[in-house]
């Protein structure tokens, strides 16, 4: 099954010019079980790579442009009265996908927000009483501009804690650049990408990554990490137990990438700095990710 990431990976980069490692993050939170969260500026091809991924793996894509009129109805989905029968007909909404981006989602009011913490961690969303299950694999890959702040309504803490990994594509280099006006005057298509990969087979890849082997030290590890950030003088909220779980689950799906059945200490470190400084609150305006790679740096590695 390793040799179908190698294929989503080749497929993936048929669309987005470098990035490779950017590439494998999103994948790393996919394969997890998780969701991802862009922080970029605007134009470097988050869209893109969302659109790309719902190709590459055969699913359904749908997009959220938030913006502060946003209904959190518009998000899960609403009852609707059907004349011909008589009846209330449930209207599903954009999260019945299973790759869904949702757009500058700090433009939405906190409310609408909010609709969107039960469907990330449970799958499943409740209208008027009733729930009903999304799509498996289920995958949000969520997007906010740091540059514009005017009319932004910030992401409350439980909610950045749904994300597995925080990113950036970042800009191009010149070599990467050129080679996308390349890509234009030969007339190559990033909307022409076509399936490599089926939704059974992700499943299964999910399935097969949960099984990776992360020996108790390693586990100590990730956990003094963790533990180290509700300690430290820097720190006003440290990294709660979901922190804790999708960091480990974050590990394994990196080790099952790089072919591996074990999990490695190196994995950890490179994950860290992705997985948990979106989910901590810095005091006196520190940098989050700086702190996480102090803690790198000072909790002992077995």
């Amino acid at each position: 099954m390793r040799d179908r990431i190698q294929q989503l990976i080749e497929n993936l980069g048929q669309a987005i010019v470098g990035k490779q490692d950017t590439i494998r993050l999103v994948l790393v939170a996919l394969i997890s079980g998780g969701h991802t969260l862009l922080e970029d500026v605007p134009g470097v091809g988050k869209t893109l790579l969302a659109k790309s991924l719902a190709k590459s793996i055969d699913g359904r894509f749908q997009r959220i442009q938030c913006t502060p009129d946003l209904l959190p109805t518009d998000v899960t989905g609403t009852n609707i009265w059907n004349q011909r029968t008589g009846e209330f007909e449930f209207l599903p909404g954009p999260v019945f996908t299973n790759v869904l981006l949702a757009d500058e989602v700090n433009r939405a009011t906190p409310r609408t927000q909010s609709a969107l913490l039960e469907v990330m961690e449970e799958h499943q969303v409740t209208v008027d009483g009733v729930t009903r299950k999304v799509p498996n694999p289920f995958f949000v890959i969520a997007t906010q501009n740091p540059v514009e702040y005017q009319g932004t309504f910030p992401l409350p803490e439980a909610q950045m804690d749904r994300f597995t990994l925080s990113l950036s594509l970042g800009y191009p280099t010149e070599g990467e650049e050129l080679q996308m006006l390349q890509r234009l005057q030969a007339g190559v298509d990033a909307g022409e990408l076509q399936p490599c990969i089926s939704l059974q087979e992700i499943q299964e890849l999910q399935r097969l990554a949960a099984l990776i082997t992360v020996e108790s030290s390693l586990q100590q590890y990730i956990l003094n990490l963790v533990r180290a950030t509700r300690h430290d003088e820097e720190i006003t909220l440290g990294i709660s137990p979901r922190g804790t779980v999708a960091l480990f689950r974050a590990v394994q799906a990196f080790a099952f990438l790089e072919d591996r059945d074990y999990a490695i200490p190196d994995d950890v470190k490179y994950l860290a700095p992705h997985v948990l400084s979106h989910r901590m609150i810095p005091a006196g305006g520190r940098r989050a990710r700086a702190i996480v790679e102090r803690l790198l740096h000072s909790v002992p590695i077995p």
